[in-house]
């Protein structure tokens, strides 16, 4: 099972189980009763309640101060699954998941593989492995490269094809 990081726990909240959560996701409406993470150490948590207004969480079973120590900057995760169910896209929107493992291509020539996407002050950016023709063509030209995820760069996305279509990738790719 794929897991993403969506959370991490910080100190408790009152005396009855509460605990601050900083939710690090786009999809904070995920956290809502009944719906079930998974620590980095492998428990299991369902929400009971959320106050988002108070960035605070109490899940079942935990009712105590006690209780909450153990879980004190445990990270929470969600499965590929449980975030499709609970997060809703707009309109070109993708889950990270998705976009990962997508080749980019611009003007008919393969860029390279999304490997990863990571949040920046400014944007999102895909990190990109060069592709193996690229690499052959030139030695000098970079293994690595990120790409903005705006419209910038971003002509089209295909998830079922695992295709990207891109402008002005092949700049960035030159000046890496």
């Amino acid at each position: 099972m794929e897991k993403i990081y969506v959370a991490k726990l910080g100190k408790s909240v009152g005396l009855k189980g509460q605990m601050r959560v900083f939710i690090d996701s786009d999809f904070p409406e995920q956290f809502k009763k009944g719906v079930s993470f998974t620590t980095n150490k492998n428990k299991i948590l369902t929400v009971e309640t959320i106050n988002q207004a108070y960035d605070t969480v109490k899940f079942v079973g935990i009712d105590t101060i006690e209780d909450t120590k153990v879980l004190i900057n445990s990270l929470l995760f969600a499965s590929n699954e449980t975030t499709i169910q609970n997060c809703k896209l707009k309109e070109k929107q993708y889950f990270w998941f998705d976009i990962e493992g997508c080749i980019i291509v611009e003007n008919g020539i393969v860029l390279g593989k999304v490997t990863e996407v990571s949040r920046f002050p400014t944007d999102d950016y895909m990190y990109i492995d060069t592709s193996s023709e690229l690499l052959k063509q030139d030695a000098k030209t970079a293994k690595t490269f990120l790409i903005p995820y705006n419209d910038n760069y971003i002509v089209s996305v295909d998830i079922e094809k695992k295709v990207i279509e891109a402008k002005n990738a092949l700049e960035i790719l030159a000046a890496s």
